[in-house]
């Protein structure tokens, strides 16, 4: 068995609990899909964050340019950050992800107010923690956040390149598609850009950028059994702490709303 087959092999049992949470099926009006999208945005939006993280890390992003770390990685993270900050939405508009999302928020009538006021507080100079004090971040994201920010903020490439890797978007399983739909086809209510943003995402990410974040990886952690064992433990985190988002994300509070 290989490293990332290790890797996958350990996780899988917590991956399994999130993907097979009963609790999707609680997700059966609007309602419960603005809950959901107003707690899973800061997943999005720290995806991305954590994407930067990784390219400011692999790549030279400073004036005087300099050749930074190994070309293969440099194209793989570069490679990946084109499709997420630069992909296009339904309409061949050119947008990241996280824009794409919040589209699909806006049409499907829940509040961006928080997610934008934090991110605007928190580019501003607050920490992130008063950021999401001022604006009424869930617990459950904010959680989320700091744990991605202590990766970050590590400074370890294969730290980051492993969370992105093994614990991150491709957790919702394609199943939600369907629930989206069948909320459509209940209420009348039109939520196109967001079935949008899941088949690309399961197009996208699920496909081309799982292999490239892969072959990241096992890069970066080559041959050294700490930064393998390091790797492990942080997917590990990463997955518990998603798992208490989609709890919050699920409740029943918020499908009752």
């Amino acid at each position: 068995m290989n490293k990332i087959e290790n890797i996958n092999a350990i996780v899988a049992p917590i991956r399994k609990q999130i993907v097979d949470n009963k609790s999707y099926k609680n997700i059966q009006s609007p309602e419960a899909l603005k809950t959901f999208m107003e707690h899973h945005v800061y997943a999005v939006w720290d995806f991305m964050s954590l994407l930067k993280g990784l390219q400011r890390n692999l790549t030279c992003v400073d004036v005087p340019w300099v050749p930074v770390g190994d070309a293969q990685t440099r194209y793989l993270i570069n490679e990946i950050v084109t499709g997420e900050e630069s992909d296009v939405d339904e309409n061949g508009v050119r947008k990241s992800h996280y824009e794409l999302y919040l589209d699909a928020m806006v049409q499907g009538g829940a509040d961006t107010t928080a997610i934008l006021g934090f991110v605007r507080d928190f580019t501003q100079g607050y920490t992130l923690e008063d950021a999401a004090l001022k604006n009424a971040v869930p617990e459950a994201a904010l959680a989320f956040m700091q744990f991605t920010f202590s990766i970050i903020n590590s400074g370890k490439p294969h730290l980051m390149a492993a969370v992105f890797t093994f614990g991150r978007e491709d957790l919702i399983p394609d199943m939600f598609l369907s629930i989206v739909k069948d909320i459509e086809k209940n209420t009348g209510k039109d939520y196109q850009t967001f079935r949008y943003y899941l088949e690309r995402h399961i197009e996208v990410d699920g496909d081309h950028h799982s292999h490239l974040a892969i072959e990241m990886t096992e890069r970066l952690c080559g041959d050294d059994s700490v930064k393998w064992e390091e790797a492990q433990q942080a997917v590990k985190q990463s997955l518990n702490i998603r798992a208490k988002l989609w709890e919050a994300a699920f409740s029943t509070q918020g499908t009752n709303a």
